[in-house]
């Protein structure tokens, strides 16, 4: 039977028989728990020994397995086990190795050190007696964004005769909201592909009191420019391009079906989606938004034998439609030969209007090749010819045989 000790917390009153008593009790639990500990740590290093063997018969087993595996996929003319090599996860975490790869040389230079925007010096405790030695430059390249509020304070003058002028903003301030605000905005919405109110978000968080409405606002509105400059892509590269390829795919505008043709080139790519895919819509995107005609002699006797009203012609004799001034210029981008046949009955005397009917359909070859190369059937006689690039011509089945559109009709 375990002896009861006296109280740890009447140590002061206990007399001398009690206190000892005291302390020979701790000192028999003391060696108590000595032997326990060194039975818990035998027991202890057998567990480990067991646990190492264990480890050992595991990976005796799972030789002994793989090799039963490659054995069995010999017999069966399986293809053998590929080679696993070590990774070199292991290497680039050891100490002293860091971000660099074995055997490859340190990067170069920056070449920005030219555009430093602040310097800022840094001064060192040393002791007396030291020499200055000059200083030790760190670049640290860094982005700062930062909201900012210009007071753009405009004269005003009053003229003797009593008009008041005021002094213009500079070149692309028109609104509440600067330049540089709306280049971030497209940036971030067109290229970083960020949502509206997300942009918003952060426009608030760097300190721009900017709502979701006016965000959509810098995005959707004037855009003039923009397409200006799209234009004119297309025309310096249809101009300077030794070759063009084009091709189409669907698409949804709208909730409605529609056309994208790509035109491009070695430097230049553009985009335009329309509703049509016609041989028409094909060539006026080519013609990069000009939309100017030539009525010559022929176009003229042909719109007389379609029936087309007297009133009509005599206006468009006497007021032709408006030719662009793409004309003017020395390079063309179409051949003489290429053409387009655009009849109608109800012409316009503007440079589109109506143009663009169907025209009479082609009398049915039952001879010869696709370029109408036939014996005993004539080919169709020669059309008028709308001329997108001002050189009067007639489309024939010979200059169908040239630009390789024979056997097709206009949509």
């Amino acid at each position: 039977m375990k002896k009861r000790l006296p109280s740890v917390e009447h140590v002061e009153t206990l007399s001398l028989l009690a206190m000892r008593r005291l302390v020979g009790g701790l000192v028999e639990e003391l060696h108590a728990l000595k032997a326990e500990v060194a039975t818990l740590r035998s027991e202890n290093a057998a567990l480990r020994e067991d646990n190492a063997q264990l480890r050992l018969d595991k990976a005796r087993l799972k030789a002994e397995n793989q090799q039963l595996r490659d054995e069995i996929a010999r017999l069966k003319n399986l293809p053998p086990r590929p080679p696993f090599r070590p990774s070199g996860m292991e290497k680039a975490t050891e100490p002293g190795n860091g971000d660099r790869a074995a055997g490859k040389s340190p990067r170069g230079p920056k070449r920005d050190t030219n555009r430093i925007t602040r310097t800022v010096t840094l001064r060192a405790d040393a002791p007396e007696g030291s020499r200055f030695k000059g200083y030790k430059s760190f670049f640290v390249r860094d982005l700062v964004l930062a909201a900012e509020l210009v007071n753009y304070r405009r004269e005003r003058w009053l003229t003797p005769e009593g008009k008041v002028i005021i002094a213009p903003l500079p070149e692309g301030v028109s609104s509440g909201f600067g330049r540089n605000l709306r280049r971030a905005c497209l940036a971030l919405h067109a290229q970083g592909q960020i949502t509206t109110p997300r942009l918003t978000a952060i426009l608030n968080s760097i300190g721009v009191e900017i709502s979701k409405r006016q965000v959509v606002r810098l995005l959707t509105t004037d855009l003039e420019q923009f397409v200006e400059e799209d234009s004119a892509v297309l025309h310096a590269g249809l101009v300077s391009a030794p070759f063009i390829t084009v091709d189409d795919t669907g698409a949804r505008h709208n909730r409605r079906n529609a056309f994208t043709t790509q035109i491009g080139g070695e430097r230049f790519s553009t985009f335009r989606t329309s509703l049509s895919k016609s041989r028409l819509n094909f060539l006026s995107v080519l013609r990069a938004g000009h939309q100017d005609y030539v009525l010559n002699d022929e176009a003229m006797n042909w719109l007389k034998a379609q029936g087309v009203e007297h009133a009509i012609m005599a206006r468009l004799k006497t007021d032709p439609p408006a030719v662009s001034p793409i004309r003017s210029r020395s390079s063309s981008i179409w051949p003489a030969r290429t053409s387009i046949s655009r009849p109608t009955a109800s012409s316009s005397c503007c440079g589109g209007g109506d143009l663009g009917r169907h025209p009479p359909s082609r009398p049915a070859r039952q001879h010869g090749d696709r370029f109408g190369r036939c014996g005993s059937v004539p080919c169709r006689q020669p059309r008028p010819v709308l001329d997108p690039c001002g050189t009067p011509a007639a489309e024939t089945d010979a200059g169908d045989a040239e630009t390789g559109t024979a056997g097709h009709d206009d949509p």
